[in-house]
């Protein structure tokens, strides 16, 4: 069964720059040949898009909340995918999901809280 362990979530001060990882050792598969997706929930809200990434297909996205702000990155070698977080607002506090897709099931990962203080 596939894993998806995010980490790198905390509390930080508006306008940083935290990086997330999503890492899925053990996937027996190129990474760069799958999408693999950052989804957010803060409170009372629902879970939203905000980014994604195929290396192989060289396709990003990014949502209009995060562009500009956000960087989506992998590293195929260690099955793990980045989102370089900066200027970071109150309003990007969140649950952080990352999301894995493949043609036999989708994947999320447990979570990462990140909380911005103003």
């Amino acid at each position: 069964e596939v894993q998806l362990q995010a980490s790198g979530g905390g509390l930080v001060q508006a306008g940083g720059s935290p990086r997330i990882s999503c890492a899925a050792p053990g996937f027996p598969y190129d990474f760069d040949d799958y999408a693999i997706a950052w989804f957010r929930q803060a409170p009372g809200k629902e879970r939203e898009g905000v980014s994604c990434i195929n290396k192989g297909d060289r396709y990003t996205y990014y949502a209009d909340s995060v562009k500009g702000r956000f960087t989506i990155s992998g590293d195929n070698a260690k099955n793990t995918v980045y989102l370089q977080m900066n200027s970071l607002k109150p309003e990007d506090t969140a649950v952080y999901y990352c999301n894995l897709i493949t043609g036999w099931g989708t994947y999320w990962g447990q979570g990462t809280q990140v909380t911005v203080s103003s």
